[in-house]
């Protein structure tokens, strides 16, 4: 793993066109990937996520597997062949061999399998490809930083990605309940009959304000509560800012600021299809705001939350600290007296946190629940002042 992880971070004059950098990571994608959905066809009760199981056509998903996984193949061959370092084609060959092995485009589903708990294997190959495809080649282009897709802890971030992807279920259930328990003691159909009736584009605008409204309080709370500051501090630990980087977030954080954020929409009863529109919308959001993106869009910077304003909010700059709050309106940030929004069109110097993180994702995870040094409760509370 050492070796391949030198590999994929190799300095630029090893990545150049026909040195077989390319060819092997797009072989590792690949084969990753492919491997990963035949293990989703052969055990899908395990792997998938059910909502959304039902929605599969398994017979394209068979033929683009094929396709994927053939061109894994090659490419790997292809890397092998131009590349000295054979680490990364070696790995994208064997992974697509065992791919194989487990039945390829026609592995056949596994007997027996029922079981109510399931993980989103499904969704994190669904996550990893939609956003790596849409925003790394525009990042290329419209980069802020000039950082190599593998940066520093790119590791780290992807793996936070993976847990929150497989633990779907547990973490809607632990978000969703909140709103649940609310609904079962309130009788409202008059007023969820009004809001559901309302035009579609309406409601989305409905959601995200209330959304963000609530989601503002909430975010706050963890910049100043040095208890919950210790949850959030994980997503603030992050030093580069791209697609990847809004993925790192505690566990505890996303079902408490789900679980907040969750019961106007569910509560006020707005129509399922605004409710997925809108979830699908701060799904693409989330990962824009944190991109390695020099968008301005200036006739909406304004009125809605850009790259370049929510990167204020995790700079290291005295004057990034408790600034910028909000998801999508700056408004709300204007109201209550956290916008800043340099006009001269600058950048944060830098991202991360004063306090030290240790590294890896279990001990952030244990992070909060370990006994602050003096040091960092001073260093909270200045930032607090």
């Amino acid at each position: 793993m050492t070796l391949l992880r030198q590999e994929l971070e190799a300095p630029q004059a090893a990545r150049r066109l026909g040195s077989g950098w390319v060819s092997g990571v797009l072989a590792l994608v690949l084969a990753g990937a492919g491997l990963g959905a035949v293990i989703c066809l052969r055990y899908p009760e395990l792997f998938t996520v059910a909502d959304v199981r039902k929605f599969y056509n398994v017979g394209l998903i068979r033929l683009a597997l094929h396709a994927v996984l053939i061109s894994g193949f090659v490419l790997g061959i292809m890397s092998l062949v131009l590349r000295k370092n054979k680490v990364i084609g070696f790995t994208a060959v064997g992974l697509v061999l065992l791919a194989a092995l487990l039945g390829g485009s026609r592995v056949q589903t596994q007997p027996g399998v029922d079981s109510p708990v399931f993980f989103g294997l499904d969704w994190f190959i669904l996550n990893l490809l939609i956003t790596g495809i849409i925003f790394i080649p525009i990042e290329r282009f419209l980069k802020v930083k000039d950082q190599p897709i593998f940066r520093v802890e790119w590791r780290e971030d992807l793996f936070y990605l993976m847990v929150s992807s497989l633990l779907v279920q547990s973490l809607t259930f632990l978000s969703l309940a909140p709103a649940l328990a609310i609904f079962k003691h309130t009788d409202w159909a008059w007023l969820r009959g009004k809001v559901a009736g309302q035009p579609l584009v309406l409601q989305l605008f409905e959601i995200m304000f209330l959304t963000d409204l609530v989601q503002y309080w909430i975010h706050r709370a963890f910049h100043r509560i040095p208890f919950l500051w210790r949850f959030h501090a994980v997503h603030h630990s992050a030093e580069s800012m791209d697609w990847l980087a809004g993925s790192r977030m505690h566990l505890m954080e996303i079902v408490c600021l789900r679980g907040c954020t969750v019961i106007p929409m569910y509560i006020l009863g707005f129509s399922e299809p605004a409710l997925h529109a809108y979830l699908l919308f701060v799904y693409l959001f989330s990962t824009l705001v944190h991109s390695n993106l020099r968008l301005e869009f200036k006739w909406l910077r304004a009125w809605f939350v850009t790259p370049r304003y929510h990167h204020w909010h995790h700079g290291i700059e005295k004057e990034a600290i408790d600034i910028n709050f909000a998801v999508h309106f700056p408004l709300f940030d204007r109201l209550f007296g956290t916008h800043y929004f340099p006009k001269d069109g600058k950048w944060p110097a830098g991202y991360g946190i004063s306090e030290p993180m240790p590294k890896g994702f279990w001990r952030q995870m244990l992070y909060p629940f370990m006994r602050p040094k003096a040091a960092e409760v001073s260093a909270v509370e200045k930032a607090a002042e």
